[in-house]
Order: structure tokens, then sequence, then C-alpha cells
């Protein structure tokens, strides 16, 4: 019998709506495993108030199990103190990261095919002491990769980005040639390698207005970005920019594109999410596991209310099983 894909999840942070969203998608039948790393009465809990059964069996990675139709694998992890849906509590940010520690671990030594993360509240685990800019980075940290990058995806859209978590004052700063050939490097092997593009297509966005419009406003796209793309091209990567970014996100220009790279966080990420939101996936390129995550926040004012949607829990699942799938071809 082959081996079933088993993907690990971490619901995120218990107060918010990532319990729920797990406990909905276990409803229905599945034909792999989605191993959760929680609470067991945590999740019990949520059920009741949520008015779902759930049967949680703990895992064992002897056993071969389909998830699904009510029946959620687990492996425990404790909370500090109660969870409360809606109400944050900093005394359990230590167990949001623990879930991710362990994950983390079990994607490294084969336990697991890939992790989904759930929501998280980044404000709630710096309050507590640890200093925490996102999934992106702390999970970079963990696997000791030393860059990583973000991309978001729909089925029509795929946008990575040169920076992340950063104040727009220091982006143009962090746009150097080294940092974008390593990003545009690794954008065009996770193409490849987990999404099985052959030759991928990458739109790059210009830094400035106009993409700088001959240096009149700009000079990062003379200096930097223009003769980067000009040298990868020569090596073979297929790269078309760089495009000013008011007009890069036609349908035309996308029905060519495989990606798009998006210099800083809000000159991508609000297109994709306006045509999208709530159906698309967050996926860390460049580490050395299989990561997607759910596009949206804790929603702390759904958590227990059964309003929550699955719609990106559905999306982030699929894709991860895709690229799984890849991955093994």
């Amino acid at each position: 019998m082959n081996k079933l894909d088993t993907l690990a999840i971490t619901p995120g942070e218990p107060a918010g709506i990532g319990p729920d969203l797990c406990i909905e998608y276990a409803q229905q039948p599945h034909d792999f495993q989605l191993v959760l790393l929680a609470d067991p009465d945590m999740l019990d809990e949520r059920a009741r108030l949520l008015g779902k059964s759930i049967n949680l069996i703990q895992f064992d990675k002897q056993v071969q199990k389909t998830s699904g139709s009510g029946t959620l694998f687990y492996i425990p992890v404790s909370l500090p103190e109660k969870a409360v849906a809606g109400l944050l509590n900093v005394n359990n940010a230590p167990y949001i990261l623990k879930t991710l520690d362990m994950a983390v671990q079990g994607c490294l030594n084969n336990t697991f095919d890939a992790l989904v993360t759930g929501p998280i509240h980044k404000g709630i685990i710096n309050e507590a002491g640890f200093p925490f800019t996102g999934h992106t980075e702390y999970l970079a940290e963990k696997t000791s990769t030393s860059k990583v990058v973000m991309m978001l995806a729909t089925d029509e859209m795929r946008v990575a980005l040169a920076t992340t978590h950063l104040p727009l004052k220091d982006v143009a700063q962090a746009i150097t040639t080294d940092s974008l050939r390593q990003v545009l490097t690794i954008l065009d092997h996770d193409l490849k390698t987990k999404y099985g593009l052959h030759s991928p297509h990458i739109l790059v966005c210009g830094l400035n207005p106009h993409a700088g419009e001959d240096g009149h406003l700009g000079m990062e796209e003379l200096d930097i970005i223009i003769p980067l793309i000009e040298q990868l091209k020569a090596e073979g990567f297929n790269l078309s920019g760089p495009l000013p970014a008011d007009t890069l996100f036609s349908k035309r220009n996308l029905a060519q594109a495989d990606s798009v790279l998006a210099m800083y966080h809000d000159q991508g990420l609000p297109i994709l999410k306006y045509q999208g939101f709530g159906k698309a996936v967050n996926v860390t390129l460049g580490l050395p596991i299989i990561r997607t995550s759910v596009d949206h926040g804790t929603a702390l004012d759904l958590a227990g209310t059964g309003l929550a949607s699955t719609g990106s829990l559905d999306y982030a699942i699929k894709v991860a099983r895709q690229m799984v799938k890849a991955k093994k071809l």
C-alpha cells in the first residue's frame, strides 16, 4: 500500500479561528492524514462550542489512517492556561511556538510530508517576550535557512516578495543586487521543483512609480534591477521587467506569467488579496520543507461562532498536497 500523505497543521492562536477551521475541515472525508499539533482539551471544548462532533485520535506514525468524517489526529501539546475563544492570553504564547517547533522537526525527520500553519497573533507573541516578525522568518531560523521567499497564491495568480515585513522607509535600502539575485534564484528553483514548471516566466515589478521612468523617479531600476535581470536572463532565467506595478497586474500580462515578483509587501499583496481573499495561500519558498498557510488573521471576533470560512485552509491544504506530489515525482 502506498504511504498516505501526512500533513501537519498548527492551528495557531488558540483564541482565534484556527482551531475552528480545523474542526470544520475535519467534518468531510479525506484521502490523507491531517495531524494537528494542539491541546486536545481545547479542541474538544471548541468543538462543543461550535456544535460539531469530533473523534480525537492520538497520532501514531506507524498507523496509516485517513482523516475526516469527524476524525482528527493529533499530537498533544498542553496549553499553559485554558484558551477562551476571542480572548488573547499572553501566557499561552509559548504554546504557539512549541507547536511550530514540533511540526518543523516532524517535517525535517520525514514524519510529515508538509506543514500547514494556521493564523497567529504576532503582537501577543512579542508581548510575551519572544521577538517575532512572522511565520516566514521564524521557520527560516528553525530550519537554518539563510534566505527564504514569501509568496501568496490563488488559482489565478502567484505573487512573491523581494522584501517582507519591513517599514516602507527601509525597503529601497534592502533592494540590493545580491538579495534580489537570491530571491529570484529561490523563486525560479521552487517554481520548478515544487510546482513542476519547466521554465517559469516571472514578471518583475519596478520599485518606483513607472519603474523609475528612466531615472527621473528613482535610480534603483537603472542601478540594480535592470542589470540583474539581464544577467539572469543570460543565465537562462525567463524574466520580464522591471514593469510598472500599476500596469503589470493586467489580465493580459498575468496570462503570460507563472509568478510576479513584487518589491515590497503592499505593492503586490493588496492586488492578490482583492482578487482572491479567503481563497489564497501563503507559501514559504526556499525552505527544506513544504510549508503553506492561510492568508488571513486570527479573526478573534469570529472565534467560536461557526461563522469563519474554511476557504483559505482548504486551498492551503490543496496546494501543500500538490507540492508533495511534485516533490515525489
